[in-house]
This record gives structure tokens, C-alpha cells and sequence, in this order.
């Protein structure tokens, strides 16, 4: 089987790069990963030779090359079916993929005005209503996963059990919460947690404290 290879951003800010990184990582997945450093004179040219979209992260498996974190994603399902990755009862499974679709494709003011700062926390931003019902709606679709018929506590701490993307797919908003002091009910704050002490998130937190770049409210991604 041809190497995985990633191509990330900066661990501190960049969601999109967090998002497959993390599925990747807490599949088991063997990967190498590069990083190209955002917001510098040359990072659009850089980009630019790993994808025409210029943007990150990009997958590279032999000559093969996907350039979105929810196509990386679903790419990696397919080609290792045997590592952990959507769950398994078709209901949930599609339940799944329409949060990550949504989460994907939407919440466009809630990414501009609280972008994703590991490394910070205790920032105060008085939000738009429109970034105000993308909380809601994050709030609510979260609570509906956790709601759904038939779950028991047993089953695990993430959205549908066991970690699964979707859970990678809202991790940086886990993040995000923390860093502006979103408040959490006892059971969506359970979540999060769940999600912020995970190995992989672990790893690129720590990994993120020993990053030099300083990049003022910004990401990249897609």
C-alpha cells in the first residue's frame, strides 16, 4: 500500500487541517505529514504545489491526491474499511454524515468571528445574531446526536458512541467554545471533553504550544 502523506497548516489555527488530521489519527492511521505555514509572503505559492485550490489540508496516498477534509475523509473509509470510521447501523450512519455535511458547509459566521485559537483562551467577542443561531444550531445538533433513540450511556461519550468523523469534524468547534467561554450544558460540556481529551486532540494541542507563528484571528482551509 502507497504512503499516506497530509498536508496541514498551522496546528493553531487551522480547522480544516485538524479535521482530517484527527480522523486520520484516531483511526490508527499510519501518515506522514508536511505543514506549510499560513499567512506568510510565500504560503499561496506553497499551497498552490500541493493543490490547485490552494488550501488545507491536502491527502497524498502514492499518485493519488485529494484536496478536502470531508473527501479525505470518506476516501480513507473506503480504502481502509477495516479501521474504525462511520458507525455502523445505517441510520446512524447517515445521521452522521448529514451533521459532517453540515458542519462542512455551513456556521459561516461563527468561523469568522471566533476562529480557532488553541492556544488562547478567555477571549470576549459579543457575536452577531447570525454567529449567535450558528451556536445554536451546533448546540442543538450535538444534542440531537447525544438524544437519539436507543443510545445508551455504554455505548461511549461522542455523538453516535465510539469516535467516529463527526466527532473530527466538530472538533475545532470544541475548541472554539472553549477559547470564547461558550457556555455548555452538563452533557454537551461532557462532550466536548470528551473530544478535548482525546488522544490525537492531545497531541495537537501540545503540538500546537510549540508553534512560533502568531496569526491574528485568521484560517485556512477548506
Amino acid at each position: 500500500m502507497p504512503e499516506l502523506k497530509l498536508i496541514i497548516g498551522n496546528r493553531n489555527y487551522s480547522s480544516w487541517s485538524l479535521r482530517a488530521w484527527l480522523a486520520m489519527r484516531q483511526a490508527g492511521l499510519e501518515f506522514r505529514e508536511e505543514m506549510v505555514p499560513l499567512d506568510l509572503p510565500d504560503t499561496r505559492q506553497r499551497l498552490l504545489e500541493y493543490s490547485d485550490a490552494g488550501r488545507v489540508p491536502v491527502l497524498f496516498h502514492g499518485d493519488l491526491k485529494v484536496w478536502d477534509s470531508l473527501a479525505i475523509i470518506e476516501y480513507l473509509a473506503e480504502t481502509y474499511p477495516d479501521q474504525p470510521w462511520w458507525p455502523e447501523d445505517p441510520a446512524a450512519r447517515a445521521h452522521a454524515r448529514a451533521v459532517s455535511a453540515e458542519m462542512h458547509s455551513g456556521f459561516a459566521a461563527l468561523r469568522s468571528e471566533i476562529p480557532m485559537n488553541i492556544r488562547a483562551t478567555g477571549r470576549k467577542v459579543d457575536l452577531s445574531e447570525q454567529a449567535k443561531s450558528d451556536v445554536a444550531r451546533v448546540l442543538a445538533l450535538w444534542q440531537g446526536c447525544l438524544d437519539q433513540k436507543g443510545r445508551k450511556k455504554a455505548d461511549g461519550s461522542f455523538l453516535f458512541g465510539p469516535f467516529c468523523p463527526a466527532d473530527a469534524m466538530f472538533a475545532p468547534l470544541v475548541s472554539r467554545f472553549r477559547t470564547y467561554g461558550i457556555e455548555l450544558t452538563d452533557s454537551l460540556q461532557a462532550y466536548a471533553d470528551a473530544v478535548w481529551t482525546t488522544e490525537g486532540m492531545i497531541w495537537w494541542r501540545d503540538a500546537s504550544d510549540q508553534e512560533s507563528w502568531t496569526i491574528p484571528g485568521e484560517e485556512v482551509g477548506n
